[in-house]
Order: structure tokens, then C-alpha cells, then sequence
């Protein structure tokens, strides 16, 4: 799978679902602050999406680009002791994707299993690298989570 794949993948959901979207081709951002700068928007809006092997299954996980990862929250939820990133080559391996460029969709964008932190439900909006660092999109965060369909639970803490 390549960028340009996940992209045109991204667009035909939303497309298709009739959702109203921004899409913004910016510089190559490599950090969330970065990305809110270029798209305009608070950090808190940006949705970070983190694949992690749990145990021994890769899963999706997306919260506030303002908070950090709780791993005792999804270790306590799993019920499982082991968890961790997803290496670089790992994900370019599993995705085609660079980190940084992880959009926050499982199926049928991505095939992992997908969780949202609450934070995200939060907002009016999430903003997100769409499988490349250069392409954002924001969009309702009420049609993402339609679309979406992820599980909700608390794991994130302040960064």
C-alpha cells in the first residue's frame, strides 16, 4: 500500500459517505505541533494514530495530538501485560506508511482493529495526516466517528 493509496482510499470513504472535508497538501510536517501550524488548527484537534502490538495483535489506537499514550489504561483494558509501538519498519512492512503519516481509520482503510480515545470525541473536528506527511484532512468528528466505527475508551493522559 502506498500514500497515494491511502489518500485516494480516504477520500473515496468520505466521498462516498457525503461528508464535508478539508483536504490541505502542506510542507512535510514530522511532529503534531508542526502539523497544527500548517493546518491552522489547535493541537488538540489533531487525532495521533499510534499502531501498537497488544499482546500479539497489531491494533490502531487514535487520541488528542495534546495528550500521551496511558499504557497502563490499554494494558488494564486488554487485560494483558505486553504491549509496545510499532517499529518504523514495521509499520512501512504492515502499511507502506512513514511514521507520522498514520491515518486514524482501521477497516477498510487500514486492517487493524481501532480505538479512540475520548479526547477525540471531545472536539468538533479531527485533523489528520491522510497517509502521507504532506496531505491533511479535517473533517466532523461526529462523521468520523459514523465512518470510523471505533471503540471508545479512555487511554490517554496529559502530555
Amino acid at each position: 500500500m502506498v500514500a497515494d493509496t491511502v489518500l485516494d482510499s480516504i477520500r473515496e470513504l468520505l466521498d462516498g459517505e457525503g461528508v464535508t472535508y478539508r483536504l490541505l497538501h502542506h510542507e512535510p510536517t514530522r511532529t503534531s505541533e508542526e502539523s497544527a501550524r500548517v493546518r491552522g488548527e489547535s493541537v488538540r484537534i489533531g487525532g495521533k494514530a499510534l499502531l501498537m502490538k497488544v499482546g500479539d495483535v497489531f491494533q490502531l489506537f487514535v487520541l488528542s495530538a495534546a495528550l500521551k499514550l496511558d499504557s497502563t489504561a490499554i494494558r488494564t483494558h486488554f487485560g494483558i501485560r505486553k504491549m509496545r509501538f510499532a517499529t518504523a519498519e514495521e509499520l512501512e512492512v504492515l502499511t507502506g506508511l512513514v511514521p507520522g503519516s498514520v491515518p486514524p481509520f482501521g477497516e477498510p482503510i487500514l486492517p487493524y482493529p481501532l480505538f479512540v480515545d475520548g479526547s477525540i470525541m471531545a472536539n468538533e473536528r479531527i485533523a489528520f495526516n491522510a497517509g502521507s506527511l504532506t496531505d491533511s484532512i479535517i473533517m466532523p468528528v461526529e462523521d468520523y466517528r459514523r465512518i470510523a466505527q471505533p471503540e471508545v475508551f479512555r487511554f490517554a493522559q496529559p502530555a
